[in-house]
């Protein structure tokens, strides 16, 4: 049967600076812990760095016109922290804030509307040299880089987000070493996590300050389905675990204004929590507009080593002898059941269901997004130059299909953003792993529409999912 959406679904698509921008050392753009990250030799697969990724800063109108191509409706960015305000400090770079300044105006013009990111882990890499994200000065630098771009498109763009996934850059960035700016101890982690949430309280504070009333301001986060692998207390006890340290660690203050004692309890070993000052907590607990919620595969977890030795082989985040879970390191990760992608990720739609619900539970009368979900398939053009992807097209109609579910069942779902409108920079799998919608030929640079793009483009005009 087709399923409709409700009038006004916002369909869209996603990116982040780092991934395709390029021009890294253009206009006064000063290096991200990303871009230091991505040239040390053996932290990136192939030595693959961003310098160019897929060229979007000379490039952006021509992807502009391929957005409306595919009737995009909203284009979710985000904004380089250090092509704006080098260093982290100081006066803003004009040339920087024009790019983004012509970015949202060809979007406007092409009726698409632009949903910014300020912060997708792209620290500028003097921060990072005065201790980043574990330190309390970061987060304060970010709410005047807020500011900073809040006057230059508050007028233009009214759909704010303050952070992407901080569980990656707090966890996979100072704990397990596999995103920048990779290292590896047990308190940093922790500290970070709650400077970004502090970041987003402070941020969403200064946003506020220079935004019409219109404007939304939200975070997004990648909340784990974690589900025991048995029923056995200590099973159930593994999956509590991870919860706080993956989910609550962050929910916890956005939502309730408090960290979970269960959380504290479990990494006591590590700290006391006085990083956390008197007033830090209200700050944090700021009203949200809208909540985006970021999807993949869901997580199976059990008290010991894995089948294979290893606490944490299969927790989907790229392999470290470190652990991204403080506290918790003796949990261990099972692979999930089914089918897989490239990613070795699999693929289940039920877990998107059950975050919808989570948060339609846990954070009534916020509206929630689904700012990511994706998924990355070997694509090659065939002989004539097309991309045929129907594993995508089918990962996509699945998890749009839950999506719907969750509406009727009661969740106030406004809009989903596939990730990602194109092929990029993958992070430490550099440019390996295909998440796009649209193919990129990295040698010449082509823009590609798969058939999931066209099928995409479909859903998008008519608000239906076929049969």
């Amino acid at each position: 049967m087709t399923l409709t959406f409700p009038p006004g679904f916002l369909w869209g698509a996603a990116s982040a600076a780092y991934q395709v921008e390029g021009a890294a050392q253009e206009d006064g753009r000063t290096p991200s812990i990303w871009d230091t990250f991505s040239h040390t030799p053996g932290k990136v697969l192939a030595g693959d760095t961003g310098d160019v990724a897929v060229d979007h800063y000379h490039r952006f109108r021509e992807d502009v016109r391929l957005m409306a191509e595919l009737n995009l409706a909203a284009y979710r960015f985000s904004v380089s922290w250090s092509r704006v305000q080098p260093t982290g400090r100081g006066p803003a770079v004009q040339r920087g804030l024009d790019f983004y300044r012509s970015l949202v105006d060809e979007l406007l013009g092409a009726g698409i509307q632009p949903v910014l990111t300020l912060y997708h882990w792209d620290l500028p890499q003097e921060l990072e040299n005065a201790g980043g994200w574990p330190e309390r000065e970061t987060a304060e630098r970010f709410a005047e880089y807020a500011g900073i771009v809040a006057g230059a498109l508050g007028d233009r763009v009214e759909f704010w987000t303050t952070l992407n996934e901080p569980w990656c850059s707090a966890f996979l960035g100072y704990g397990s070493g596999v995103h920048a700016p990779g290292r590896t101890e047990r308190l940093a982690p922790l500290r970070a996590a709650h400077h970004l949430n502090l970041a987003h309280g402070l941020g969403a504070q200064a946003l506020r300050a220079a935004l019409p009333a219109r404007a939304q301001i939200a975070i997004s986060i990648n909340p784990a389905v974690v589900r025991p692998l048995s029923d056995k207390p200590e099973d159930l006890d593994a999956s509590r675990r991870i919860d706080a340290l993956a989910n609550r660690v962050f929910t916890g203050p956005l939502l309730r204004g408090a960290y979970p004692t269960d959380l504290i309890k479990d990494t006591a070993s590590i700290t006391d929590w006085s990083f956390v000052r008197d007033g830090d907590l209200a700050v944090i607990k700021h009203p949200l507009d809208a909540l985006g919620i970021n999807y993949y595969t869901p997580s199976l977890v059990a008290a010991g080593t894995d089948n294979e030795g290893s606490p944490a082989r299969h927790d989907g985040h790229g392999a470290s002898a470190h652990s991204p879970w403080p506290g918790s390191e003796q949990v261990a990760f099972h692979q999930t059941p089914g089918e897989r992608t490239e990613m070795g990720w699999t693929i289940d739609p039920t877990g998107l269901h059950d975050l919808l619900m989570r948060y339609t539970r846990e954070a009534p009368g916020v509206p929630l997004y689904i700012t990511e979900n994706g998924a990355a398939f070997d694509d090659k053009p065939d002989a004539e130059g097309a991309v045929h992807d129907p594993r995508r097209i089918d990962y996509l109609r699945d998890h749009l299909a839950v999506a719907h579910q969750a509406i009727a069942d009661g969740a106030d779902l406004r809009g989903y953003f596939l990730w990602s409108l194109m092929d990029n920079f993958e992070w430490a799998y550099g440019y390996s792993k295909r998440f796009g919608a649209v193919y990129i030929d990295y040698q010449t640079q082509a823009r590609v529409p798969k058939s999931s793009a066209r099928w995409y483009a479909q859903v998008a005009r008519t608000g239906e999912l076929p049969a």
